[in-house]
């Protein structure tokens, strides 16, 4: 069960804030349906080579903070 929720209206400002963060990041690598939240985090573990606490992370701040740009 993944540690946080993601909605796909978030998720469009999430993965701006990941593509500015990790500039090589694709649309298609980061495709991401709501409730798919455990494959997102493992796929981005694997796209920018970090472990799961660090995504999560990286994720729930970018939530916290959805209209701010920064990540």
């Amino acid at each position: 069960m993944a540690e946080i929720s993601i909605s796909n209206k978030d998720w469009a400002r999430v993965k701006i804030k990941l593509q500015r963060k990790y500039n090589r990041l694709t649309d298609a690598e980061l495709q991401y349906n709501e409730g798919q939240e455990d494959s997102l985090i493992s796929k981005i573990m694997e796209l920018v080579n970090r472990d799961r606490k660090y995504v999560v992370f990286t994720l729930k701040k970018a939530l916290v903070n959805i209209d701010n740009n920064r990540l």
